[in-house]
C-alpha cells in the first residue's frame, strides 16, 4: 500500500507540474490563459513592481534552496527520500501558481516590433526556446528530473541510483541548454512591455545566480569530469566558430569523460 501511495504521489506531483509548465508558456506569451503576464496597470506602479519582484524572489529562493544538497540532507529527515524530488517539484509548482495568481501588470511599452518578418522570427524563437527547455529535460532524463523515476524505482523495490555524467546533443555545445531555452522564451517578445521586461530581467538574474550554485554542486558530485567539461564548453551560448585546436581539445576531453563514465558504470 505504501509503495502505491508513493507512486501516486509522484504521478500527481508530476501532473500538477506539467499543467503549471503549460500555463507558464501561455502566461509568458499571453496565449490562451485566463490571466497572462501583460495587462493594464491597476493601482500603484511601485507597489505592482514590488509585488512582482517578491514573487520572482519567492520562486528563486525556493528553487535554489531546496535544490542544494545540504538542504536535501536535512529535508529527508522528515520527507521520505523516494518522494523528495516530487515534493520539490510540487513546491516549485506552488510558487509558480502563486506568481500567476498575484502577478500585477505594470502597463507601458518599452518596444514594439512593427515588421511582420521580425515578429514572426521572435514568435519562432519563443517557440524554439520552450522546445529547447523540454528537449533538454529528456536529454538528461526527464523522469528523474521531475521525480517519476524515483517513485517508480521505489514502487518496484529497487534502490535509487544517481544518473551518470553525460553530454548528449545540446550539452555538447552549451553547459546549460535548459536555461538557454528559458532565456530565449523570456526575451523573444515582439511587444516588450514594462511588465515583461521586469519578468524577463528578474528571472535572468535568477538564472545567472542559479547556474553558479548548480555548478558548485556539479563539481562536488562529478569532480574533475565536470571541471574539464566547464573549461571547454560555453555556459549558455554556443561557440559558433570554435578554432580547430579547441575542437580537438574538446573531442579529447569529451572522449575522456565518456571513457570515465563507462568505467564507473561497470
Amino acid at each position: 500500500m505504501k509503495r502505491i501511495a508513493v507512486l501516486l504521489y509522484g504521478v500527481v506531483a508530476y501532473l500538477i507540474f506539467f499543467a503549471t509548465f503549460l500555463y507558464l508558456i501561455g502566461f509568458t506569451g499571453n496565449l490562451l490563459v485566463p490571466k497572462s503576464l501583460d495587462g493594464p496597470l491597476e493601482g500603484s506602479r511601485a507597489t505592482a513592481a514590488l509585488v512582482n519582484l517578491l514573487l520572482i524572489a519567492l520562486f528563486g529562493v525556493q528553487h535554489s534552496v531546496m535544490a542544494r544538497p545540504a538542504f536535501k540532507r536535512w529535508w529527508t529527515k522528515f520527507v521520505p527520500k523516494p518522494i523528495e524530488r516530487s515534493t520539490f517539484v510540487l513546491f516549485t509548482s506552488a510558487c509558480l501558481i502563486c506568481l500567476f495568481a498575484f502577478w500585477q501588470p505594470l502597463g507601458g511599452t518599452v518596444w514594439e516590433v512593427k515588421s511582420a518578418f521580425l515578429k514572426g522570427a521572435l514568435y519562432a524563437t519563443f517557440g524554439l526556446g520552450w522546445t529547447i527547455v523540454l528537449v533538454s529535460t529528456f536529454l538528461i532524463n526527464h523522469f528523474d528530473l521531475f521525480g517519476l523515476r524515483q517513485v517508480w524505482l521505489y514502487f518496484q523495490g529497487r534502490p535509487y541510483t544517481h544518473m551518470p555524467f553525460r553530454t548528449p546533443m545540446f550539452y555538447k555545445h552549451v553547459r546549460h541548454p535548459l536555461y538557454l531555452g528559458f532565456l530565449l522564451a523570456f526575451w523573444s517578445a515582439p511587444v516588450m512591455t514594462a511588465t515583461h521586461l521586469l519578468f524577463a530581467g528578474g528571472l535572468t538574474a535568477y538564472i545567472l545566480t542559479a547556474i553558479r550554485l548548480e555548478e558548485k554542486d556539479l563539481i562536488h558530485q562529478f569532480g574533475e569530469q565536470y571541471r574539464r567539461y566547464r573549461q571547454i564548453v560555453p555556459m549558455l551560448f554556443p561557440a559558433l566558430f570554435r578554432k580547430k585546436e579547441k575542437q580537438l581539445s574538446y573531442l579529447t576531453i569529451m572522449q575522456g569523460i565518456r571513457d570515465e563514465g563507462g568505467a564507473e558504470s561497470k
